[in-house]
């Protein structure tokens, strides 16, 4: 089995009051690894909150922002005390809505989506440079969305400092190195 690599090694979010993480496409807030980080987080005292997205765009990212304002309001905070993120889609409309103006402490990108499979002339960064925030990325060794050195080289003009861990497996890694990725960027 391939080993848990690091790539980059940023800092991470400081004074984090909760986590909001949305699901890859056709999956729901119910998607076993957001559930699995939920207890796992949950349990080191981290609140976190699962939400589902609508298709699109436009749509989705604007659901991210109103799921954190109201997070962060039933948290007592702002929402730049909230990490948000997801698997995949999840994780793209969280940074479309950073990269967009959304406040936050950090953004985790679990199996980001950089192109569709086999089309790598398909990128899905031209929002990514606005992102000024601590990022983590955390990606399968295999993922056919793009490729660690892909996914190195487009994540090296984010704004801000960013961490990408590349763990065992394709768009849909096994939860145990995804999990000790995240707790660990967390705390």
């Amino acid at each position: 089995m391939a080993e848990v690599r690091v790539l980059r090694a940023g800092s991470g979010p400081v004074d984090v009051a909760g986590v909001l993480l949305a699901p890859g496409a056709g999956a729901t807030r119910d998607n076993r690894t957001l559930v699995v980080l939920d207890t796992a987080l949950t349990a080191v005292g981290l609140p976190v909150r699962r939400v589902d997205l609508p298709r699109g765009a436009t749509a989705a990212p604007a659901r991210v922002r109103e799921e954190a304002a109201a997070f962060a309001a039933d948290l007592g905070v702002g929402t730049e005390r909230l990490v948000v993120g997801g698997r995949s889609f999840g994780g793209r409309m969280s940074s479309m809505a950073v990269a967009d103006g959304l406040a936050v402490a950090g953004l985790l990108l679990l199996s980001y989506p950089l192109h569709p499979p086999g089309r790598p002339d398909r990128l899905r960064v031209e929002h990514l440079p606005r992102i000024a925030v601590p990022v983590l990325a955390v990606s399968g060794a295999t993922d056919p969305f793009g490729t660690p050195d892909e996914l190195a080289t487009h994540l090296a003009t984010l704004a801000g400092p960013t961490t990408l861990v590349v763990v065992p497996g394709a768009h849909g890694p096994a939860d145990p190195p995804v999990v000790a990725a995240v707790r660990d960027w967390l705390t």
